[in-house]
C-alpha cells in the first residue's frame, strides 16, 4: 500500500477519510491486521534520498502517534505479538531503490529504520538495474552495484522486490539471490499482457526458489479489455492461475491501494478486502488457504528471507 504518500501529505489515518483506499477505521472494517507500507519514490524525483528519508520519518511518526491501534512490525514474531495486543502491524517496504543511489550505507540505514523489503525499480532504470517500464535497457539487467545492493540485502535479511523490474533484472536475480525473492505488487502476464506483469515461467521460478507473489489489483494489469471494469473475479482469476504455477504458500494479494487511480469494481478501498476472501470460498479454497493467501504467505516468506541471513 502506498499509504505513506498521503501521510506525507497529511492524510490522518487515525479518521474514516471520505476519500483515499487507506486508514486504521477502514483496515479494521476490513478484518486486515497488518499491511505493508510503501516508501514509494518517483522516477528522477529530485533528492530522492531526502524524499524517501522524509517520508519514512513521517510514516514512522504517524505509527507512535497511534500506537494504540498500531506498531511497527520487522517480523513474523512481530505481528504475531501486535495481533494479541489488538494492535494493527505496519511493516514498512521501499518502492525503487532511487534512494539508495550508489550507497551501501543508505540501503543499511534504511534496513535499520524497519525497512524489510526494497523494490529494485520503478518506472525507469537506476543505479541498481533496469524497469520493466520506461527503460533504454541500460544495463541489461542488474548494474554492477545492483548485484551488491542483491547481495547486501540477502545478508541483511531484506527481501528483494521484483516488481517492476525488466525481465533481464528478474533472471539476474533469481540466479544471483541466496534467498526466496518476491513480487510484492504484480499479476499474470498470461491473463493480461502488460510489460509490468509475470510471465508463468516467472512465476514458477519465484515460486521454486519459495518465494512470492503479489496480486495487483490495478485494472490495466488485470485486463487487456480497456472496456471491461474488473472486480474481485479477476483478482481471483490472477490468484487462481498463480497458485497453480507457484503452489498456494508462495501467493499473496499485493493491492497497490493509495498508489492506483483506479480500483477494480466492488474493491474500492481496503474495507472491500472480504469480498475477494468470499470470492475465494467460492472457488473452493478452504479458511486455512484464504488466511494464507491473505497474508499468512507473507509473513512465512519474511521469515525465510530473514532465516536466510543468519
Amino acid at each position: 500500500m502506498d499509504t505513506p504518500s498521503e501521510i506525507l501529505r497529511q492524510r490522518n489515518l487515525a479518521i474514516d477519510n471520505t476519500s483515499g483506499h487507506v486508514d486504521f477505521p477502514k483496515l479494521r472494517r476490513g478484518g486486515v491486521d497488518g499491511s505493508f507500507f510503501a516508501i514509494y519514490t518517483p522516477h528522477e524525483k529530485a533528492d530522492a534520498y531526502g524524499y524517501a528519508s522524509r517520508m519514512l520519518d513521517e510514516t514512522l511518526r504517524c505509527i507512535e502517534e497511534n500506537h494504540e491501534i498500531a506498531a511497527l512490525a520487522t517480523s513474523k514474531q512481530d505481528a504475531l505479538h501486535n495481533m494479541e495486543e489488538g494492535r494493527f502491524s505496519v511493516f514498512i517496504g521501499m518502492e525503487n531503490g532511487e534512494p539508495v543511489g550508489c550507497s551501501p550505507e543508505r540501503l543499511e540505514e534504511f534496513y535499520r529504520k524497519g525497512v524489510r523489503y526494497l523494490t529494485l525499480t520503478h518506472n525507469g532504470d537506476n543505479e541498481i538495474a533496469d524497469s520493466a517500464v520506461g527503460s533504454d535497457g541500460r544495463w541489461g539487467g542488474l548494474s554492477p552495484f545492483g548485484r551488491e545492493v542483491v547481495k547486501i540485502m540477502n545478508s541483511l535479511g531484506m527481501m528483494v522486490d521484483l516488481s517492476h523490474a525488466s525481465d533481464k533484472t528478474f533472471w539476474d536475480c533469481i540466479e544471483l539471490s541466496k534467498a526466496p525473492v518476491v513480487a510484492t505488487h504484480s499479476c499474470c502476464r498470461a491473463i493480461c499482457s502488460h510489460p509490468r506483469n509475470l510471465t508463468d515461467e516467472m512465476i514458477r521460478a519465484i515460486g521454486e526458489k519459495d518465494g512470492y507473489v503479489g496480486i495487483n489489483f490495478y485494472p490495466t494489469f488485470l485486463s487487456d479489455d480497456s472496456s471491461t471494469l474488473p472486480g474481485a473475479k479477476d483478482i481471483a482469476d490472477h490468484i487462481d492461475r498463480a497458485v497453480k504455477l507457484a503452489g498456494l504458500e508462495h501467493v499473496g494479494i499485493g493491492s497497490d491501494y493509495d498508489g492506483i487511480e483506479i480500483t477494480p469494481q466492488g474493491m474500492e478501498d481496503v474495507s472491500r478486502i472480504g469480498i475477494l476472501a468470499e470470492e475465494l470460498r467460492l472457488r473452493g479454497y478452504s479458511e486455512t488457504e484464504i488466511n494464507r493467501i491473505m497474508g499468512g504467505n507473507l509473513l512465512d516468506v519474511l521469515e525465510r528471507v530473514a532465516n536466510c541471513s543468519l
